[in-house]
């Protein structure tokens, strides 16, 4: 049996095959939703640097990430969008739901694109 342990580097990570597959799925997430063009890169535009980033080995969670910092506005983005559910926005509903006797269910989206 491999090794479970949290990867610390893509070489030891991509060794697992729970974290290859994981890495797999974010890659089939992406195009299928159409998260990004590949387009040839113009000769005075430097590329943008990405990396992998593996969560926890319980689910072994694989984002493919853009290092964003060397982006500039207009250039290589024009808007932004990162849906994040406040503590208590999340508390609210929980409390309204248990007032109105409400039924909860939980569940686990493995990628998440709104529009």
């Amino acid at each position: 049996m491999e090794d479970l342990k949290k990867s610390s580097s893509f070489e030891e990570a991509y060794k697992i095959a729970e974290w290859r597959r994981a890495m797999k799925e974010e890659i089939q997430a992406l195009q299928q939703n159409q998260t990004w063009e590949l387009l040839p890169k113009p000769k005075d535009v430097k590329h943008i640097s990405y990396k992998w980033v593996c969560g926890s080995i319980e689910r072994y969670k694989a984002r493919l990430v853009a290092r964003g910092f060397s982006q500039q506005y207009g250039l290589d983005y024009d808007e932004i969008f990162s849906p994040v559910a406040k503590v208590t926005t999340v508390r609210v509903l929980l409390a309204l739901a248990a007032s109105k006797n409400w039924k909860l269910w939980q569940i686990n989206v493995k990628s998440a694109f709104l529009q």
